[in-house]
């Protein structure tokens, strides 16, 4: 498809209060919305991603919401060699300014469980930064697809590990240590009350909050962790 057909059929579903909705919930988008509901955005990204992708991913202008979730969507759902698929991850990182985009990039890529150690070793590039949504896609993408018997020591110490200065890479981190608590207690016990734990004091209570908010956390375990309140 090419870039002017999509751009139709975006218009064609937009949906100008459903913007607004979105809007609000994503301060930090820096591009226009037209309100399409994902469920019409991963449809619409499945059909570009059996169609030439490669074409789509180069030429994305990346102008709006709806254009900047297609890309991270078609990275997820297209069909390729890894080692190209994770070129495009690696460039499209950077360029992540909201929530929604990046947590849908996340959940999506799913070839990484097919290749962990390729796409673990991507990650790992980013480990160390300090930009808020390189962290947040580090943290989010451990927890989507790295939740596993070979994984969890090395999520636990990265997430340990992860810059957390601004809002929504430390909620990513903390998201991220309460479905550790949810699949892996006994580690995540031991995590949280570890002298080792070097979680700021926000990140660590919002965790804890998101233990408790969590339909799939035993509440009687959260009652291990020496701190919680």
């Amino acid at each position: 498809m090419k870039i002017e057909e999509i751009k139709k059929e975006i218009d064609a579903l937009s949906d100008p209060k459903n913007a607004e909705f979105f809007l609000k919930l994503n301060p930090t988008a820096k591009t226009p919305c037209a309100g399409v509901r994902i469920p019409q955005m991963r449809i619409l990204a499945k059909k570009i991603a059996k169609d030439n992708y490669r074409e789509f991913l180069d030429n994305n202008p990346l102008d709006s919401f709806e254009m900047e979730l297609l890309q991270v969507l078609v990275i997820g759902y297209a069909k390729d060699d890894i080692n190209v698929l994770l070129e495009y991850l690696r460039k499209i990182i950077p360029t992540i300014h909201d929530w929604s985009v990046n947590d849908s990039l996340c959940q999506t890529f799913k070839i990484a469980k097919k290749y962990p150690q390729e796409t673990y070793n991507l990650l790992m590039e980013f480990k160390d930064s300090k930009k808020e949504y390189e962290v947040r896609v580090v943290a989010i993408m451990l927890m989507s697809q790295f939740l596993n018997d070979e994984y969890i020591d090395r999520v636990i110490n990265v997430l340990n590990s992860l810059y957390t200065d601004s809002y929504y890479s430390r909620m990513g981190v903390a998201w991220a240590v309460a479905t550790v608590m949810a699949k892996y207690p006994a580690k995540c016990i031991d995590y949280m009350n570890s002298p080792n734990n070097h979680l700021d004091e926000w990140t660590y209570n919002k965790s804890i909050q998101k233990m408790k908010e969590s339909f799939r956390v035993d509440k009687a375990d959260i009652h291990k962790i020496v701190k919680a309140k």
